[in-house]
Order: structure tokens, then C-alpha cells, then sequence
């Protein structure tokens, strides 16, 4: 069956269809990993887009449920050269076609994904639209036309309840805005006691969980479609250590007082050069991200920039000057691509022990027994003072 792709400057892609069947509307853009198809359509991310693959091969390995990273795909349509429908690896279940068929998304393949790729780069991302319809050219372009952009990615993504892995030390409470497997398996593979909390979770909710730590998971779109989440951590920055990942980094600065703007075409991919500019070092790392924090937005803020991109020399990481939280635009849990950074889930368990070391809390004991004098206070002002009024 044929397919078309058609972005919203009138470029036409014409293939073939896998997959689903019908018109999937949504921001095409591309990702250049070499591998790790399975992981990009299972990125919770990529909620609302049309990716396209920029390396030619896609599907030769099949489908395999244990490298999932979140439980089902979300995004709008798959874009590749060359589709494989027969894998060849013997963990194989099923093949990316039945994929796609089975969570309802169109495929195409067979088109120039270099030429699609090249007016991405030069035009910045568009809104396009993928069919498997009849539809006159003229008839596509009014609907794309019609159809806005998503805005409620995040919430459509995240857990709608509260959820814990247990574990023996750390409580880290994750805050889902679209987080991948990866994170949790990091913080698990470290004994950490682990609380899902949703997109929506206010300051005193998570408080009541007595957390150790927060991390702020990554997830689609603009991170000011959530001025709430980017309130709620504000309300506890210097309170408890933070860690923000990809959307939760750029929520922590929306928090800290800075501000975000839109890429031309985004970083996606396996192998961006990340710098560090305390050591000089450079990582590569994994990264799907639309946005950015704005440089100039940084000054005047108690937030310092820890990494900037070697490519285009945007901001990649932050610390605060002042309380224990720092963040970072890549994805140190990888999935797909390199593992280099995952050692900062190390650092920031250090910076919570470091933190807990400085802040000893009060008994809880104590803390009870103040409470129950407060009540029981409060009440005999207001057994007196009803007293006063009969008199």
C-alpha cells in the first residue's frame, strides 16, 4: 500500500506503508542513531512527533519487549528508507511492522529520509502529516493546516498514580513527565527506594513521602505547557537535592528564575559531544530534546552552567550556586546510545548523603510530640477564648 508524507511547505514523500492505516498529523522530526530503534520509538519523548530514522536500515532486528522504555510507543508516525519486516536476531518477538499495527501508528518507508533529513536541517522542524488515504494533495494541506500541534504531551505520558520499586537505601522520588525504564533501572541497580509520582504532583504531596531526593524525569514538548511542575520545584528547591534530566532540566530552570526557547531542528541522537567545563573533558552522550535554556537568561540567577554542547555551544547542564541540585540536557541513562555519564547518578546519591551528613533532622519523636503540643495548644486558646465570650 502506499504512503505519503507531506510537511506543511507542500514537500511530498511518496513510499510505502507499514504498519497502521489511516492520517497521523504530528512535528516530523529525525534522529541519527545508528542503532536502537526500539528504544527511540518507546521514548515517551517523542509523544506527538513523526520520526524519521537518518540511518537507512531500520526493523533487521526485530522487536524485543525486555528493551522497551516505557510500557507501549507514543509517537504519531515512523519515517525509514529501507524497512525490515524479517529480523534477523534470535531474541526476536515480533517485527517492527507489527508493532506499529498493533499501538495504531503508520509507517512509511521507501522515501530520500537524507533529502527529508537536509530540509529539517535548513527549514527547522515542521508540522507534517502521514497517510495512507487518497486524499488530494490540496485536501492534506487544509487538514495539516487545521490541525494544531499538541500541548498535553506530558500528561498523556506520565503515571496517573503513585507507584514505588523498593529498595534498601536512598528514597528518591521520581517525578514522571514521560520517564524512561533506563532511570529506574539506574537508581534500582543502586538499592534505591524509588517512588513514581505523577506529572502533577504538588510540593506538600511529595513531601509527605519523605524523600531523600528528587529527580525530575525527562518527557515531550515545552516545558512551559507545565508551568505547574516547574512551580512545584521551586517551592522545593533547598529543601531536598534535586536531579533534572532533559525536560526536568529545563523545568529546573524555568524554577531557578532563567528561561527556554525552541531549537531550529533539535538534538537527537546517540553521539552528541557534551563538555564539561570544569575538567575539560568532553562525553558523548544521548539526547532528544526540542528546546533549550536561553544563555543570556542564566545572568542575574543562582544557576551556573556546569556543560555546554560542543556542536552548537548550547547549554547541556546547571547547578545551583546555592542549594544541592544540578541538572542535565542528555540523557545519562542512555538507552539508546553510550553510558559515559551515568556516573552522575552517582554524584548526585553523594550530594544527597552530603546533604543529609550537613541537615540532621530532628527525631521524629520529637517532631510528633511538637505537633501534639501545638494542637493541643491552639485548642486551649480557643477553649479560652469561647469561655471569654460567655462571660
Amino acid at each position: 500500500m502506499q504512503a505519503r508524507l507531506l510537511l506543511e511547505d507542500g514537500t511530498l514523500f511518496t513510499g510505502k506503508s507499514f504498519g497502521s492505516e489511516g492520517d497521523s498529523v504530528g512535528e516530523v522530526v529525525f534522529n541519527t542513531g545508528i542503532t536502537g530503534y526500539q528504544e527511540v520509538l518507546s521514548d515517551p519523548s517523542y509523544c506527538g512527533q513523526i520520526v524519521t530514522m537518518t540511518y537507512p536500515l531500520i526493523g533487521n532486528y526485530g522487536i524485543i519487549r525486555d528493551d522497551f522504555e516505557s510500557i507501549r510507543p507514543f509517537i504519531h508516525g515512523f519515517v525509514v528508507r529501507e524497512h525490515e519486516d524479517v529480523p534477523s536476531n534470535w531474541r526476536a518477538e515480533y517485527s517492527l511492522g507489527s508493532l506499529l499495527k498493533e499501538y495504531g501508528i503508520i509507517g512509511i518507508s521507501g522515501i530520500d529520509t537524507r533529502m527529508l533529513t537536509r530540509r529539517i536541517r535548513h527549514q527547522g522542524v515542521m508540522k507534517g502529516i502521514l497517510t495512507t488515504s487518497n486524499k488530494r494533495v490540496e485536501e492534506l494541506l487544509e487538514q495539516l493546516k487545521a490541525a494544531p500541534l499538541m500541548t498535553d504531551q506530558v500528561s498523556r505520558v506520565s503515571t496517573k498514580s503513585v507507584f514505588a520499586c523498593p529498595g534498601t537505601r536512598e528514597r528518591i522520588v521520581l517525578v514522571d513527565f514521560g520517564s524512561k525504564s533506563g532511570i529506574l533501572r539506574d537508581l534500582t541497580k543502586r538499592n534505591c527506594d524509588v517512588v513514581i509520582v505523577p506529572q502533577d504532583a504538588t510540593a506538600d504531596q511529595i513531601r509527605r513521602l519523605a524523600p531523600d531526593g528528587i529527580l525530575l524525569s525527562n518527557g515531550p514538548g515545552d516545558p512551559k505547557d507545565v508551568p505547574h511542575a516547574a512551580k512545584m520545584i521551586a517551592e522545593l528547591l533547598g529543601e531536598f537535592p534535586i536531579f533534572g534530566i532533559c525536560l526536568g532540566h529545563q523545568l529546573f530552570a524555568l524554577a531557578g528564575g532563567a528561561d527556554t526557547e525552541k531549537l531550529k531542528f533539535g538534538h537527537r541522537g546517540g553521539n552528541h559531544p557534551v563538555k564539561e567545563l570544569k575538567s575539560g573533558r568532553c562525553y558523548i552522550t544521548s539526547q532528544n530534546h526540542g528546546y533549550t535554556v536561553n544563555e543570556e537568561s542564566i545572568a542575574g540567577t543562582d544557576l551556573e552552567v556546569t556543560h555546554i554542547n560542543n556542536n552548537d555551544r548550547t547549554i547541556e547542564g546547571l547547578r545551583h550556586k546555592k542549594y544541592p541540585a544540578f541538572s542535565v540536557q542528555y540523557h545519562p541513562e542512555a538507552a539508546p546510545g553510550p553510558f559515559d555519564s551515568s556516573y552522575l547518578f552517582d554524584e548526585f546519591l553523594d550530594m544527597i548523603r552530603e546533604h543529609k551528613a550537613n541537615h540532621h533532622a530532628a527525631p521524629k519523636q520529637a517532631q510528633i510530640a511538637a505537633a501534639y503540643q501545638s494542637r493541643n495548644a491552639a485548642a486551649n486558646v480557643s477553649k479560652g477564648e469561647l469561655h471569654y465570650a460567655e462571660k
